[in-house]
Protein backbone atom coordinates (compact mmCIF):
# COMPACT_ATOMS: atom_id res chain seq x y z
CA UNK A 1 0.00 0.00 0.00
CA UNK A 2 1.24 3.41 -0.86
CA UNK A 3 1.60 6.12 1.34
CA UNK A 4 -0.19 8.00 -0.58
CA UNK A 5 -3.58 5.39 -0.78
CA UNK A 6 -5.35 6.91 1.93
CA UNK A 7 -5.04 10.73 0.42
CA UNK A 8 -6.61 9.18 -3.23
CA UNK A 9 -9.41 7.24 -1.20
CA UNK A 10 -10.15 10.37 0.71
CA UNK A 11 -9.82 12.65 -2.48
CA UNK A 12 -12.12 10.64 -4.86
CA UNK A 13 -14.85 10.64 -1.59
CA UNK A 14 -14.38 14.17 -2.01
CA UNK A 15 -14.76 14.44 -5.26
CA UNK A 16 -17.70 11.71 -5.69
CA UNK A 17 -19.60 13.69 -3.11
CA UNK A 18 -19.19 16.75 -4.66
CA UNK A 19 -20.38 15.50 -8.27
CA UNK A 20 -23.59 13.88 -6.74
CA UNK A 21 -24.24 17.42 -5.19
CA UNK A 22 -24.17 18.53 -8.49
CA UNK A 23 -21.52 20.83 -8.92
CA UNK A 24 -19.09 20.42 -12.42
CA UNK A 25 -16.31 21.98 -11.66
CA UNK A 26 -14.04 23.09 -8.59
CA UNK A 27 -12.47 26.10 -8.25
CA UNK A 28 -8.90 25.78 -7.35
CA UNK A 29 -6.64 28.94 -6.36
CA UNK A 30 -3.24 30.07 -7.74
CA UNK A 31 -1.30 29.02 -4.42
CA UNK A 32 -2.96 25.80 -4.35
CA UNK A 33 -1.63 25.30 -8.40
CA UNK A 34 1.54 26.49 -7.12
CA UNK A 35 1.72 23.99 -4.66
CA UNK A 36 0.89 21.45 -6.42
CA UNK A 37 3.25 22.15 -9.71
CA UNK A 38 6.71 20.49 -8.90
CA UNK A 39 9.77 22.46 -8.63
CA UNK A 40 12.37 22.63 -10.78
CA UNK A 41 15.78 19.87 -9.65
CA UNK A 42 19.29 21.19 -9.55
CA UNK A 43 21.52 19.08 -11.29
CA UNK A 44 23.66 16.51 -8.35
CA UNK A 45 21.19 18.33 -5.67
CA UNK A 46 18.95 16.39 -3.49
CA UNK A 47 15.00 16.86 -5.03
CA UNK A 48 13.15 19.56 -2.82
CA UNK A 49 10.24 18.64 -0.80
CA UNK A 50 7.17 19.65 -2.65
CA UNK A 51 4.38 21.08 -0.50
CA UNK A 52 1.13 19.20 0.04
CA UNK A 53 -1.69 19.76 -1.68
CA UNK A 54 -4.35 21.94 -0.52
CA UNK A 55 -8.02 20.76 -0.99
CA UNK A 56 -10.06 22.47 -3.37
CA UNK A 57 -11.76 25.05 -2.49
CA UNK A 58 -15.77 24.73 -2.42
CA UNK A 59 -19.35 26.32 -2.11
CA UNK A 60 -19.58 26.48 1.52
CA UNK A 61 -22.29 24.56 3.67
CA UNK A 62 -25.09 27.00 4.80
CA UNK A 63 -24.65 27.88 8.73
CA UNK A 64 -27.55 26.41 10.67
CA UNK A 65 -29.37 28.95 12.23
CA UNK A 66 -28.96 27.42 15.71
CA UNK A 67 -27.04 24.70 17.07
CA UNK A 68 -28.83 21.14 15.85
CA UNK A 69 -30.62 19.78 18.87
CA UNK A 70 -29.85 16.36 20.15
CA UNK A 71 -33.41 15.18 19.74
CA UNK A 72 -36.51 16.79 18.34
CA UNK A 73 -39.36 18.65 20.17
CA UNK A 74 -41.98 16.77 17.72
CA UNK A 75 -44.83 14.83 19.23
CA UNK A 76 -46.51 13.71 16.71
CA UNK A 77 -50.43 13.02 17.04
CA UNK A 78 -51.50 11.55 14.30
CA UNK A 79 -53.02 8.43 14.60
CA UNK A 80 -53.20 7.80 10.60
CA UNK A 81 -51.03 9.30 7.64
CA UNK A 82 -54.04 11.97 7.27
CA UNK A 83 -53.60 12.89 10.44
CA UNK A 84 -49.64 13.00 10.72
CA UNK A 85 -49.97 14.78 6.99
CA UNK A 86 -52.42 17.61 8.38
CA UNK A 87 -49.70 17.97 11.59
CA UNK A 88 -47.00 18.31 9.12
CA UNK A 89 -48.79 21.62 7.33
CA UNK A 90 -49.05 23.05 10.49
CA UNK A 91 -45.41 22.35 11.49
CA UNK A 92 -43.01 24.67 13.35
CA UNK A 93 -40.40 22.96 14.69
CA UNK A 94 -37.47 24.10 12.40
CA UNK A 95 -37.18 27.62 10.43
CA UNK A 96 -37.94 25.49 7.13
CA UNK A 97 -41.75 26.67 7.78
CA UNK A 98 -41.18 30.24 7.23
CA UNK A 99 -40.34 29.72 3.22
CA UNK A 100 -42.52 26.93 2.08
CA UNK A 101 -45.72 27.21 0.01
CA UNK A 102 -46.38 23.14 0.75
CA UNK A 103 -45.44 20.47 2.74
CA UNK A 104 -44.67 17.38 0.92
CA UNK A 105 -45.62 14.67 3.67
CA UNK A 106 -45.40 11.63 1.39
CA UNK A 107 -47.97 9.36 -0.80
CA UNK A 108 -48.45 5.84 -2.48
CA UNK A 109 -49.10 2.16 -0.78
CA UNK A 110 -50.07 2.64 2.90
CA UNK A 111 -51.04 -0.86 3.58
CA UNK A 112 -47.68 -2.77 4.27
CA UNK A 113 -46.22 -2.22 0.94
CA UNK A 114 -43.12 -4.02 -0.55
CA UNK A 115 -40.71 -0.98 -1.26
CA UNK A 116 -40.06 2.52 0.96
CA UNK A 117 -38.34 5.02 -1.10
CA UNK A 118 -37.15 8.13 1.22
CA UNK A 119 -35.62 10.68 -0.48
CA UNK A 120 -33.56 14.11 1.19
CA UNK A 121 -36.42 16.47 0.53
CA UNK A 122 -38.40 18.41 -1.75
CA UNK A 123 -37.02 20.68 -4.75
CA UNK A 124 -39.50 23.54 -6.47
CA UNK A 125 -42.24 21.41 -7.99
CA UNK A 126 -42.79 19.47 -4.88
CA UNK A 127 -43.14 22.62 -3.01
CA UNK A 128 -45.34 24.57 -5.49
CA UNK A 129 -47.32 20.79 -5.89
CA UNK A 130 -47.18 19.41 -2.29
CA UNK A 131 -46.01 15.99 -4.21
CA UNK A 132 -43.23 14.07 -3.95
CA UNK A 133 -40.85 13.64 -6.81
CA UNK A 134 -42.51 15.35 -10.03
CA UNK A 135 -39.72 16.88 -11.65
CA UNK A 136 -37.35 14.94 -14.00
CA UNK A 137 -35.90 12.97 -11.25
CA UNK A 138 -39.17 12.46 -10.18
CA UNK A 139 -39.98 10.85 -13.95
CA UNK A 140 -36.52 8.95 -13.46
CA UNK A 141 -37.61 7.38 -10.52
CA UNK A 142 -40.80 5.99 -11.86
CA UNK A 143 -38.79 4.35 -15.04
CA UNK A 144 -37.13 2.90 -12.17
CA UNK A 145 -39.85 1.71 -9.96
CA UNK A 146 -41.89 0.18 -13.25
CA UNK A 147 -38.74 -1.40 -14.43
CA UNK A 148 -38.69 -3.42 -10.96
CA UNK A 149 -42.83 -4.64 -11.94
CA UNK A 150 -44.42 -1.81 -9.90
CA UNK A 151 -45.87 1.42 -10.27
CA UNK A 152 -46.41 4.66 -8.03
CA UNK A 153 -49.45 3.51 -6.33
CA UNK A 154 -47.53 -0.03 -5.20
CA UNK A 155 -44.88 1.67 -3.16
CA UNK A 156 -44.86 4.29 -1.13
CA UNK A 157 -42.82 7.80 -1.64
CA UNK A 158 -41.27 10.00 1.07
CA UNK A 159 -38.64 12.17 2.01
CA UNK A 160 -36.26 12.83 5.37
CA UNK A 161 -37.40 16.62 5.61
CA UNK A 162 -41.17 17.32 4.78
CA UNK A 163 -40.15 20.89 3.42
CA UNK A 164 -38.11 22.50 0.88
CA UNK A 165 -34.86 23.53 2.04
CA UNK A 166 -34.50 27.17 0.57
CA UNK A 167 -32.56 27.63 -2.84
CA UNK A 168 -32.10 23.44 -2.57
CA UNK A 169 -29.64 23.34 -0.49
CA UNK A 170 -29.09 20.31 1.32
CA UNK A 171 -31.39 19.87 4.49
CA UNK A 172 -29.40 21.01 7.35
CA UNK A 173 -28.94 18.58 10.41
CA UNK A 174 -31.54 20.40 12.90
CA UNK A 175 -34.15 20.18 10.27
CA UNK A 176 -33.66 16.50 9.61
CA UNK A 177 -33.75 16.23 12.99
CA UNK A 178 -37.12 18.11 13.77
CA UNK A 179 -38.64 16.16 10.99
CA UNK A 180 -37.56 12.18 12.25
CA UNK A 181 -40.29 11.96 14.07
CA UNK A 182 -43.18 11.96 11.40
CA UNK A 183 -40.95 9.70 9.64
CA UNK A 184 -40.96 7.27 12.00
CA UNK A 185 -44.82 7.48 12.83
CA UNK A 186 -45.03 7.30 8.97
CA UNK A 187 -43.23 3.94 8.90
CA UNK A 188 -44.83 2.33 11.83
CA UNK A 189 -48.17 2.57 10.16
CA UNK A 190 -47.14 1.79 6.77
CA UNK A 191 -45.29 -1.28 7.71
CA UNK A 192 -43.22 -1.62 4.34
CA UNK A 193 -40.96 -4.55 3.95
CA UNK A 194 -37.94 -2.76 2.51
CA UNK A 195 -36.68 1.07 2.80
CA UNK A 196 -34.57 2.38 -0.44
CA UNK A 197 -32.99 4.96 0.67
CA UNK A 198 -32.11 7.75 -2.43
CA UNK A 199 -28.80 9.60 -1.94
CA UNK A 200 -26.33 10.89 0.30
CA UNK A 201 -28.61 12.96 2.54
CA UNK A 202 -31.47 10.04 2.75
CA UNK A 203 -29.11 7.90 3.60
CA UNK A 204 -27.28 9.77 6.53
CA UNK A 205 -30.64 11.13 8.17
CA UNK A 206 -31.62 7.65 8.36
CA UNK A 207 -28.67 6.30 9.81
CA UNK A 208 -27.65 9.04 11.85
CA UNK A 209 -23.90 9.25 10.33
CA UNK A 210 -21.66 10.40 7.96
CA UNK A 211 -21.47 7.97 5.02
CA UNK A 212 -19.44 7.56 1.29
CA UNK A 213 -22.66 7.03 -0.90
CA UNK A 214 -19.90 5.65 -3.83
CA UNK A 215 -18.90 3.36 -1.48
CA UNK A 216 -21.84 2.24 0.82
CA UNK A 217 -24.85 1.54 -1.92
CA UNK A 218 -25.66 -1.76 -2.34
CA UNK A 219 -24.65 -2.77 1.10
CA UNK A 220 -28.01 -3.72 3.03
CA UNK A 221 -28.42 -1.47 6.11
CA UNK A 222 -31.28 -1.82 8.88
CA UNK A 223 -33.96 1.23 9.54
CA UNK A 224 -36.37 0.64 12.67
CA UNK A 225 -35.58 -2.85 12.23
CA UNK A 226 -36.99 -2.99 8.41
CA UNK A 227 -34.45 -3.95 5.69
CA UNK A 228 -32.41 -0.61 4.01
CA UNK A 229 -30.74 -0.77 0.42
CA UNK A 230 -28.85 2.53 0.28
CA UNK A 231 -28.20 3.72 -3.84
CA UNK A 232 -27.92 6.88 -5.80
CA UNK A 233 -30.21 9.94 -5.92
CA UNK A 234 -32.35 9.81 -9.43
CA UNK A 235 -31.24 13.25 -9.75
CA UNK A 236 -27.22 12.50 -9.39
CA UNK A 237 -28.13 9.89 -12.13
CA UNK A 238 -29.20 12.71 -14.85
CA UNK A 239 -26.21 14.42 -14.10
CA UNK A 240 -23.57 11.18 -13.76
CA UNK A 241 -26.02 8.22 -16.13
CA UNK A 242 -23.05 5.60 -16.26
CA UNK A 243 -24.17 5.39 -12.80
CA UNK A 244 -27.36 3.77 -13.74
CA UNK A 245 -26.29 0.23 -14.08
CA UNK A 246 -24.94 0.44 -10.36
CA UNK A 247 -28.22 1.40 -8.93
CA UNK A 248 -30.25 -1.04 -10.97
CA UNK A 249 -28.40 -3.87 -9.70
CA UNK A 250 -28.97 -2.67 -6.48
CA UNK A 251 -32.93 -2.87 -7.05
CA UNK A 252 -32.77 -6.02 -8.48
CA UNK A 253 -31.03 -7.00 -5.07
CA UNK A 254 -34.19 -5.33 -3.19
CA UNK A 255 -36.03 -7.88 -5.55
CA UNK A 256 -34.27 -10.69 -4.81
CA UNK A 257 -34.89 -10.05 -1.47
CA UNK A 258 -38.39 -9.65 -1.94
CA UNK A 259 -38.24 -13.17 -3.44
CA UNK A 260 -39.32 -11.68 -7.19
CA UNK A 261 -37.36 -10.32 -10.38
CA UNK A 262 -38.20 -8.00 -12.54
CA UNK A 263 -40.36 -8.37 -15.37
CA UNK A 264 -39.72 -9.34 -18.36
CA UNK A 265 -38.80 -6.60 -21.13
CA UNK A 266 -41.93 -5.55 -23.58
Amino acid sequence: MSQHDPFIDQLQDFLEYKKEEGFQTLEISPETLTALRPAPVAKHAPAPKVPAAARPSARPAPPAATPAPAKSTVNVTGKTLDEIAGQIRTCSACPLNASRKNTVPGEGNPNRPDILFIGDAPGPKEDAEGRFFVSEAGQLLDKMIIAMGYTRADVFITNIVKCRPPENRVPLTEEMIACTPYLKAQIALIQPKIIVALGKTAVEGLLDEKVAITRLRGTWKTYEGIDLMPTFHPGYLLKVPAKKREVWADLQAVLAKLGKEPPAKK
